[in-house]
C-alpha cells in the first residue's frame, strides 16, 4: 500500500497540490507512476521510516520499503494521471513543464511574500509594498496568457494549471480583495474555473476569496481546536501584533500622502483596456462603398469597422462564382469549390452553434475564391414541417381562437406561407451579419417550386423501383403532434426506477419505472403438484422499453406477468415461453383467460424467449410492441390495437374505453386490485421513449405509412467510405458510420401533418365490378405520379381498365423533412434538369456540419445521391465538434449558459441576459436558477467583442475530435488583437507616410536588412502554416501561426526595430524598410481575411495598391501561397534568435532586480569569433528592444566590467549587465543568499534521491529524466546565484 503523507493545515498548498493530483489521477487512468491509488496520511511519515526532513511534505512512500519521494512538485507529476501533460517531448508537455517551473520558481516565492506580512508573519526587514510589487510582476506573464487561453496549456486542466492554482491559494484568500481581482481579471477568471473542476472542489471545499475584511472562518490555521499556549508563544504572538498595527499605521500613513486625485498605476491600465465604441456615421446608401478617407479612429471599434461592408460585397457580386469569368462553366484551371449550407429551419434564430458552423465554412469559402476557384457557397433553408406546424397553430390559436382543423388545410396552408414571408428571412440577416459570404441570388427553400418538383420526381421515382413501399407496421407515435416520427428523432430517457415525468396534455406527472405484476389463470388445469419461484423479469432476449416479465406458479392455476405498461394488457393476445423450457411442456396447447374481454391468450412457443431470464415466460401485444409484432407474426396472432391517434383507448370494454392512455394505467391497476389479482410493484429501471419535438412519450402504434428501403443504399454509402471514395473526418466518426450503417431499418417518410411536402401518391378505387375493392395497406392499390394525369395513366394501365373508370385520392399526409433535406446538394442546382449549375457543382466538394447531425441530414444525402444521381453528393465530410461553456457543461436554458452569438457580437448586459430568460420558456425556479448561472459566469454582462473576434475564436477552437469549451473572456482577448492589429497598421501608414508607392511586386530588392530578411521569412512560415492547414482542416494551426506573426512578431519585434530605421539618416535603409512592412500588412492582411473579413478589409483599404488593376476587394483578392512568398531565410532566423534570447535574458535580469527606468549598459560575452560575429551583427536590436544602454560585445577572454549581473542568452552567450550604481549590494546580497541556500537543499535531496536504494528500477524512466533535468536547472541555478553572490560581495 503506498502512502501519501500530507500536512493537515488548510493552507499547506503544496500538500492541497498532491492530493487534487491525487484525485485526478483516480478519476483518470490512474497515477503517472503506474502504482495504486495511494492512502492519505494526515502527519509526517514516522521517524527512521525514510529520509524525509520533517517540513517536506508532501511525501509518497511507494509501498512498505519502497522509493520515498517528497516536494510538491514530484509528489504531484507521480500521482498525476499519465499522458495528460501531452506525448513526452511534446509542445504541449514542454509547455506544462514551462508554466510548472515558473509556479515553483515565480509565483510561490511572490505569493507568499505578498501573503504573510498580510497576516503579520513575515519577517521584520519585509517590505509589504515591495512584496505586493513583486507578486503584481508575478502575474503579469500570467495575465497576458490567459487573456487567449482558458487554461495554461490545451483545453483542460493540466499539472500547470494545478501548480499555479495552488501557488495563488493564499493571495486569494487573504490578499487580492475584489479591487486587485478586477485590475488581475484574466487570472480571477482562470483561478475560479479551476477550483470549480470537481477534483479541486473535492479537496479544497467551496473556495472563498478575499472580501477586503478578514473574518474568522478566512483566518489561516487549522479547524480543529488548538492547545494552550506557552507563555512563550503568547510572548511572541504579542510581538507580532505590534508588528502588524505598525505596518497598518504606515499603510494609513502612506495614504494619506497619496496627491489627491491620484489614481492606481494598475486602475489606469484597466481604464485603458476598456476600448469603447466609436460610430461610423457618415452617410452611405446601402451597396455604396464604404469611404475611408478620413482619419483612422484611435482605437478599434467593431460597430465602426463592420458598418456597410457587407451590403457592398454584395451589391458588387463578390459572392458569386460568375465574378470575374464569363460563366460558371468556363474551364477554371484552379479548380471548383462548392459548399452546400446545412439548411438551418425557417423558424430558427441563431445560435453558437450555427455561428461555429458558418465561421468554418465561410473561413474555408473565402479561402478557397481568393484562392481563384469558381467558388460557391449555397444558401437555403428548410420549412421544418413539424416545428413550423406548431408554431403556425399556437399563433392561430392565441390570435384567433382557432384550431388547423376548424380553419381547413387550405386556409392553414395559406397561414403558414404567410408567416413564412414575415419571419422567415430572419435567419438569413443573422447569418450576414456573421459575414458568411453566401451567393443570396441562388438562396433555396425547401418547400420553392424547383426543391418541390425534386421532391416529387425522387418518390416517383423510388415508388417505381420498389425502393419506396407502403406497409402496416408498428411506428414511432407522438400523440401531441398526432403523427409518426423516425427513429432517431426519439430521445431515450434513462431512468434508474420510480421517477415521475410530465407528459403533454396531463395535468399530474406520470409514474414510470415501476414494473407491476399481476395474474393470468390457467384454463384446463387442476391443482398442481410442484411451484416455481423465480424472481422479477420476463424471458426477453431483447431489452426494450415495455419490458415485461412473467411469473408462473401452478399452485393456484395462474401465470403471473410483469409489465412496466399495465395498460397495453388490455391488448394483450398470448404468453409465450421457449419451446425447450421444461418446466412449461404440459402447457402446450393450453390458455390463459384475460380478465376484462371475452378471450382466451393461448401459450404459445417461440425461440425469442429467453428461458434464463425470470421465469421464461412473458405476455404479446402484437400492435404495441416490436418484439411482440414480430413473435404474432410468426404464430398468426391476431394484431389488435386499443389506442387512436390521440392516446385514447379503443377497441376496449367500459370503463376503459376512451380513457386517455395514461388515465387507463391507473384504471387497470385499480380494477385487476379490486378483482384479486394484482401481485405486486417494484422499481425497475428501463429506457422511457421521448419525442425530441414534443417531449411526449412515444407509443408503438401500428399505421399504415410509406417505408424506404434502406438496406442496399446503406451498403453502397457504406462502400463508399470503405472505398475511400467519400472521405469523413475526423476519422474516428468512420467506424461510427459503418456501425450505423451495417444496422439500419426502412425508413418511415410518412408524417400526418400539413405543411410540407404532400406525399405524390394515390389511393386507387376502380369502378369496375371485376376488380374488387382494395384496402389502404395494399401496395397494388396505391399509384405515384408526378401530377394526378399521370397517376390516372399508370392506375388504368395496372389494372386493365380506362381512365375514366380510375378515381384517386391523394394521401393526406406529407414527407418527412429530413427527405427533402436529403435531396438538398443537388434539388438546388436544379435536379433532375440538367443545368449548368448541375453540371459545374455536382457532386459538391465538402459538405461540413455538426456530428450530431450525421445520420439525420448527412448518411440520407450521400445514400439518396448514389442512388438517383449514380454519384455521392461530396467528396469530404467534415465534422465539427459540440459547442460547450467553459466549464465544459452542455450549452441548457436552465443552467443559463446558453450564449446569443448576436450578444457577443454587440454585448449585452446581465440585466439584458436575464431579461431573456424571462422571454423564454423556462419555469420559474429555472429561471432563477439560469439566472445564478449567468452572474456567475457573465457578472458584469458579455463585452461587445465584434463578428471578427468571435468567428476568429470558434475557429481557434475547433480542434479536431475534442469538444468545445468556450469562454467568451477568450474571444474578448480576440477584440484586443484586433486592436493590435488595428494599431499596428495605424503605425505603420504613418511609417509609410502619404507619398508611399509600393514596389509593383513583392520580391525583395535585395537591400533589405537582416530584420527585414528575418520578418519577410517569419511571414513566408505564417503563409505556410496557414495554406497546410486550411487543406488539412487543422483551424488552430492556422490562427496560431497568424496570430503569433502579427503579436509576437511583427508588433512586438519587427515595428519596434523599425522605429529608429524609420526616424534615421539612411534612406536606402528606411525605403528597404517600408517595402518590407507594407509587405507584412499587405500579406499578413490576406492570411486573416478569411477569418476576420470586416477588420482586415477596412484596413486593407486603407492601403495603397501595388498596381491599378489590383482587386477591388481584400476579399476576392489572391491569398498567398508558398510560391509567391518563398522568403525563407535561415541565416536571418538565426541571428534574429539570437537577439531575442539576449533581449529576454536581459529583460529578465531589468525585472529581477527593479530596473524599470534606467537603461543599464550590457556586456555579451561569447564562446567563438562566430557567435561575436553575430552577437555584433545584433546589437542595434539588442538595445532597442530591451530598452539596454550600450550593447558591446567583449573580446575573446575578456573579463567583464566590475558590478554585473550574469545571465545566460544561450550554450554560447552570456549576458553582463552592468549593476553597480544601479542597485543596492548589501540588500541583494541577503536576497541571494535566501536563495542559495534554498538551492543547495534542493540540490541536495535530488542527489539523494537518484541515490536512493532501488531508484534506478522502481522509478519510471520518464520520472528519473524529470529529476535529471530538475537537478541540472537547480545546479544552473545555483551557480548562477553563487556568482551573483560573488559580485555583490565585490561590490561592498
Amino acid at each position: 500500500m503506498s502512502i501519501l503523507y500530507v500536512s493537515p493545515h488548510p493552507d499547506a498548498f503544496p500538500s492541497l497540490r498532491a492530493l487534487i493530483a491525487a484525485r485526478y489521477g483516480e478519476a483518470g487512468p490512474g497515477p503517472g507512476w503506474g502504482g495504486p491509488h495511494p492512502r492519505v496520511c494526515l502527519q509526517p511519515p514516522p521517524a527512521g521510516r525514510a529520509p524525509f526532513p520533517p517540513p517536506r511534505l508532501p511525501a509518497l512512500q511507494q509501498g512498505p520499503g519502497g522509493l520515498c519521494v517528497w516536494g510538491a512538485r514530484a509528489v504531484a507529476q507521480l500521482l498525476w494521471p499519465a499522458g495528460l501533460g501531452g506525448p513526452e517531448g511534446s509542445r504541449a508537455a514542454v509547455l506544462v513543464q514551462q508554466w510548472v517551473s515558473y509556479a515553483d520558481t515565480e509565483l510561490i516565492p511572490a505569493a507568499c511574500g505578498a501573503t504573510l506580512p498580510a497576516l503579520g508573519l513575515g519577517s521584520p526587514a519585509q517590505d509589504p509594498h515591495a512584496a505586493l510589487g513583486a507578486l503584481g510582476k508575478a502575474l503579469t506573464p500570467l495575465e497576458e496568457w490567459l487573456r487567449v487561453h482558458t487554461y495554461l496549456v490545451g483545453d483542460a486542466p493540466t499539472l500547470a494549471d494545478l501548480a499555479a492554482v495552488t501557488a495563488l491559494l493564499l493571495p486569494f484568500r487573504y490578499v487580492l480583495d475584489p479591487s486587485a481581482r478586477q485590475i488581475w481579471g484574466n487570472v480571477t477568471r482562470w483561478f475560479i474555473t479551476c477550483v470549480q473542476q470537481p477534483e479541486f472542489r473535492v479537496v479544497l471545499g467551496e473556495m472563498v476569496l478575499f472580501s477586503g475584511a478578514r473574518s474568522l472562518s478566512q483566518q489561516p490555521g487549522p479547524e480543529v481546536p488548538a492547545p494552550p499556549k506557552t507563555a512563550a508563544q503568547l510572548k511572541k504572538e504579542a510581538k507580532k501584533r505590534e508588528k502588524l498595527e505598525k505596518f497598518q499605521q504606515k499603510q494609513r500613513i502612506q495614504q494619506q500622502q497619496l496627491p489627491p486625485g491620484e489614481k492606481k498605476p494598475k486602475a489606469e491600465k484597466k481604464e485603458k483596456r476598456d476600448l469603447g465604441v466609436i460610430t461610423y456615421d457618415l452617410p452611405t446608401p446601402p451597396g455604396e462603398k464604404k469611404d475611408v478617407s478620413g482619419t483612422m479612429p484611435d482605437s478599434y471599434s467593431p460597430r465602426y469597422v463592420e458598418a456597410a461592408w457587407y451590403p457592398w460585397w454584395e451589391q458588387q457580386g463578390f459572392f458569386k462564382p460568375e465574378y470575374g469569368r464569363p460563366s460558371v462553366s468556363t474551364p477554371n484551371p484552379r479548380g471548383v469549390f462548392m459548399l452546400c449550407i446545412p439548411p438551418p429551419n425557417v423558424t430558427g434564430s441563431l445560435h453558437l452553434g450555427h455561428a461555429l458552423t458558418n465561421a468554418i465554412q465561410d473561413s474555408l469559402t473565402r479561402w478557397h475564391r481568393m484562392r481563384g476557384e469558381t467558388t460557391l457557397w449555397n444558401p437555403g433553408c428548410d420549412h421544418a414541417g413539424i416545428a413550423t406546424q406548431v408554431v403556425v397553430e399556437k399563433k392561430l390559436w392565441r390570435e384567433r381562437g382557432l384550431s388547423r382543423h376548424q380553419l381547413g388545410r387550405e386556409a392553414f396552408l395559406q397561414e403558414v406561407w404567410k408567416w413564412k414571408e414575415e419571419k422567415g428571412d430572419r435567419i438569413y440577416h443573422q447569418l450576414k451579419k456573421l459575414g458568411s459570404s453566401l451567393d443570396w441570388d441562388r438562396a433555396c427553400f425547401t418547400m420553392d417550386p424547383k426543391l418541390s418538383a425534386a421532391v416529387t420526381e425522387a418518390f416517383v421515382r423510388l415508388h417505381e423501383e420498389g425502393v419506396i413501399y407502403r406497409s402496416t407496421r408498428l411506428v414511432n407515435w407522438s400523440c401531441t403532434l398526432n403523427s409518426a416520427i423516425s427513429d432517431i428523432e426519439v430521445d431515450k430517457k434513462e431512468l434508474t426506477g420510480r421517477t415521475l415525468l410530465s407528459v403533454p396534455g396531463y395535468k399530474e406527472k406520470v409514474e414510470f419505472g415501476v414494473l407491476v405484476s399481476f395474474a393470468y389463470k390457467v384454463q384446463g388445469l387442476g391443482r398442481s403438484q410442484g411451484h416455481w419461484d423465480s424472481g422479477a423479469g420476463g424471458g426477453r432476449k431483447v431489452p426494450r422499453p415495455k419490458l415485461q416479465a412473467a411469473f408462473l406458479t401452478l399452485d393456484d392455476e395462474e401465470v403471473v406477468v410483469a409489465t412496466t405498461r399495465i395498460e397495453t394488457m388490455l391488448g394483450d393476445v398470448a404468453v409465450a415461453v421457449h419451446p425447450k423450457d421444461p418446466r412449461y411442456q404440459h402447457l402446450k396447447g393450453k390458455s390463459v383467460t384475460h380478465p376484462f374481454l371475452s378471450r382466451s391468450l393461448p401459450i404459445v412457443f417461440d425461440d425469442f424467449v429467453d428461458m434464463e431470464f425470470g421465469t421464461g415466460a412473458v405476455k404479446i401485444t402484437p400492435a404495441h410492441d416490436q418484439n411482440d409484432y414480430e413473435v404474432g407474426q410468426r404464430h398468426g396472432l391476431e394484431a389488435i390495437s386499443i389506442m387512436d391517434s390521440h392516446g385514447a383507448l379503443m377497441n376496449v370494454p367500459p370503463p376503459f374505453l376512451g380513457l386517455p392512455r395514461f388515465e387507463a394505467r391507473k384504471a387497470v391497476l385499480a380494477a385487476l386490485k379490486e378483482r384479486g389479482l394484482f401481485r405486486g410493484i417494484q422499481d425497475n429501471p428501463m429506457v422511457v421513449p421521448l419525442c425530441n419535438r414534443s417531449k411526449d412519450v412515444v407509443e408503438p402504434l401500428l399505421r399504415p405509412q410509406w417505408y424506404v428501403r434502406c438496406g442496399e443504399m446503406a451498403q453502397a454509402a457504406s462502400a463508399a467510405v470503405t472505398r475511400g471514395d467519400l472521405r469523413i473526418l475526423p476519422e474516428a466518426h468512420q467506424r461510427t458510420w459503418h456501425s450505423w450503417m451495417d444496422n439500419i431499418r426502412d425508413w418511415c417518410i410518412s408524417r400526418q401533418l400539413w405543411w410540407g411536402h404532400r406525399i405524390p401518391a394515390y389511393f386507387v378505387t376502380v369502378s369496375d365490378p371485376a376488380v374488387p375493392p382494395g384496402e389502404d395497406p395494399d401496395g397494388r392499390y396505391w399509384v405515384s405520379g408526378r401530377s394526378e394525369s399521370e397517376a390516372r395513366e399508370k392506375a388504368a394501365k395496372e389494372f386493365g381498365v380506362s381512365p375514366d373508370k380510375i378515381s384517386l385520392q391523394q394521401d393526406e399526409d406529407v414527407l418527412d423533412t429530413w427527405f427533402s433535406s436529403g435531396l438538398f446538394p443537388f434539388s438546388i442546382l436544379g435536379w433532375p434538369s440538367q443545368s449548368e449549375d448541375l453540371s459545374v457543382f455536382y457532386p459538391g466538394t465538402l459538405l461540413e456540419t455538426g456530428h450530431d447531425i450525421l445520420f439525420f441530414w448527412v448518411a440520407r444525402m450521400v445514400m439518396l445521391g448514389l442512388k438517383l444521381t449514380g454519384r455521392l453528393p461530396f467528396r469530404e465530410v467534415y465534422l465539427h465538434a459540440i459547442v460547450r461553456d467553459a466549464h465544459g457543461r452542455k450549452m441548457s436554458k436552465s443552467l443559463g449558459n446558453v450564449i446569443d452569438p448576436l450578444d457577443v457580437i454587440h454585448g449585452v448586459s446581465l440585466q439584458g441576459l436575464h431579461d431573456q430568460l424571462l422571454n423564454s420558456n423556462l419555469d420559474p425556479s429555472e429561471v432563477e436558477k439560469a439566472k445564478e448561472g449567468q452572474k456567475a459566469d457573465f457578472p458584469s454582462g458579455i463585452p461587445e467583442c465584434g463578428t471578427d473576434a468571435l468567428r476568429f475564436g470558434l475557429c481557434a477552437y475547433t480542434s479536431q475530435g475534442r469538444d468545445i469549451n468556450l469562454d467568451v473572456n477568450r474571444i474578448l482577448g480576440y477584440r484586443h488583437f484586433c486592436n493590435k492589429l488595428w494599431n499596428a497598421t495605424k503605425f505603420a501608414l504613418r511609417g509609410l507616410g502619404k507619398g508611399f508607392v509600393p514596389s509593383s511586386t513583392s520580391k525583395p530588392g535585395g537591400q533589405e536588412s537582416l530584420v527585414d530578411r528575418w520578418i519577410l521569412s517569419r511571414l513566408s512560415e505564417a503563409v505556410r502554416l496557414s495554406n497546410e492547414g486550411f487543406q488539412a482542416y487543422d483551424f488552430p494551426a492556422i490562427t496560431t501561426a497568424q496570430y503569433s506573426f502579427w503579436l509576437y512578431e511583427l508588433c512586438d519585434v519587427y515595428l519596434e526595430c523599425l522605429k529608429p530605421i524609420l526616424s534615421g539618416v539612411d534612406p536606402v535603409a528606411a525605403d528597404c524598410a517600408r517595402q518590407t512592412l507594407y509587405t507584412c500588412l499587405d500579406v499578413g492582411l490576406r492570411l486573416l481575411s478569411p477569418f476576420m473579413p470586416f477588420v482586415t478589409e477596412e484596413l486593407f483599404q486603407r492601403l495603397p495598391r501595388r498596381t491599378p488593376q489590383a482587386p477591388a476587394s481584400l476579399c476576392v483578392t489572391p491569398y498567398p501561397e508558398p510560391a509567391e512568398c518563398s522568403w525563407k531565410d535561415p541565416e536571418a532566423e538565426a541571428a534574429l534568435d539570437l537577439a531575442l534570447s539576449i533581449t529576454r535574458a536581459v529583460r529578465s535580469l531589468r525585472a529581477d532586480y527593479n530596473l524599470t527606468r534606467t537603461r543599464p549598459d550590457c556586456f555579451l560575452e561569447v564562446a567563438d569569433e562566430t557567435t561575436g560575429s553575430l552577437a555584433s551583427e545584433v546589437s542595434g536590436y539588442v538595445q532597442v528592444l530591451s530598452s539596454a544602454g550600450v550593447v558591446a560585445v567583449l573580446a575573446l577572454g575578456a573579463p567583464a566590467p566590475q558590478g554585473c549581473a550574469v545571465a545566460v542568452a544561450s550554450d554560447r552567450c552570456s549576458i553582463h549587465l552592468q549593476l553597480q550604481g544601479l542597485v543596492d549590494p548589501a540588500r541583494e546580497l541577503s536576497k541571494l543568499q535566501a536563495k542559495q541556500g534554498e538551492a543547495q537543499r534542493q540540490t541536495r535531496r535530488l542527489r539523494e534521491r537518484r541515490s536512493a536504494t532501488g531508484y534506478s528500477v522502481k522509478v519510471p524512466l520518464e520520472v528519473q529524466e524529470a529529476d535529471e533535468a530538475k537537478l541540472q536547472q537547480t545546479e544552473a541555478e545555483l551557480r548562477k546565484v553563487e556568482e551573483a553572490i560573488a559580485l555583490f560581495q565585490k561590490m561592498l
